[in-house]
């Protein structure tokens, strides 16, 4: 079965609109395709959905769903900004979603309103961020993305984690490296409480194809430990253009056998739930 979950559409920062992604997802032979816009968050931006624009989402995600044989799930990823983010249920109850998509862009340090951004293209913004925000304290810094990301594990009830660490995109090797003894013992964490937590782990493919990152999200080795703790799942090309719904696929599955899976997760739209 042929399947992506997490894609983004011009409802919020994607490039085309949903029938294109369709058409793109038949011409591939996908057997199902879910649509995970930007959920609305409360502070003027461009990347996330307006919540005026939740309902005619729904609305033509639902008419599309009669025009095509692909399988077509709704969705948000949601962002977790502790004090600020609405909880993840307010979006999946209220527009009836088949499924969240939970993960952190923005990094809020204690004691402060003011957000690390820690996506988008451009590197700079991150370097600023850390400067402004942290006094280029990496530590500190890598450490607050970690413990926020802990704590929507712990608080919020969703199905997959997106690019659990996609703190390293922009870190390009800089500042700070993976093997480095604090940083394993916090993506390790992670692990754990996702696995406690019975949540989807995602390959991401997409630091790869827009050629930001050296490295699928997660690493390596932090998929290597999710396979040892039975973790389950899903191929992901997070793609913001039609064209991108499968970029990446062949490399991740070869990726994810190397690590030791043989199978991922789908959607079983019966039971509304991954198996």
């Amino acid at each position: 079965m042929k399947a992506n979950y997490h894609t983004h559409c011009t409802y919020c920062d994607g490039k085309d609109p949903l029938s294109a992604f369709v058409q793109s997802a038949e011409e591939r032979h996908f057997d199902q395709l879910g649509f995970s816009s930007h959920a609305p968050v409360p502070f003027e931006n461009g990347f996330a959905i307006q919540e005026s624009d939740l309902t005619p989402y729904c609305e033509e995600i639902e008419q599309l769903k009669g025009q095509t044989h692909l399988r077509l799930f709704k969705a948000l990823e949601c962002d977790f900004i502790p004090g600020m983010s609405q909880p993840f249920d307010h979006f999946k109850t209220q527009w009836n979603l088949d499924y969240i998509i939970g993960g952190v862009h923005l990094v809020r340090p204690q004691n402060s309103s003011e957000l690390w951004f820690i996506d988008g293209p451009k590197r700079e913004i991150y370097d600023e961020g850390l400067e402004k925000l942290f006094d280029s304290n990496i530590r500190k810094a890598v450490t607050t993305f970690w413990e926020q990301t802990f704590e929507m594990l712990e608080t919020e009830h969703f199905d997959i984690i997106a690019h659990f660490d996609k703190i390293k995109m922009h870190n390009q090797h800089r500042f700070f490296q993976e093997d480095e003894k604090w940083y394993t013992a916090l993506a390790d964490k992670a692990v754990q409480l996702i696995k406690q937590k019975d949540v989807i782990i995602e390959i991401n493919t997409r630091g790869l194809y827009k050629k930001r990152c050296d490295a699928f999200y997660p690493a390596t080795g932090l998929l290597q430990k999710a396979r040892k703790l039975d973790i389950p799942v899903v191929i992901s090309s997070d793609a913001h253009q039609a064209c991108e719904i499968d970029a990446y696929f062949a490399e991740a599955t070869t990726e994810l056998e190397r690590c030791g899976y043989g199978n991922v997760v789908h959607f079983d739209a019966e039971h509304k739930c991954f198996r």
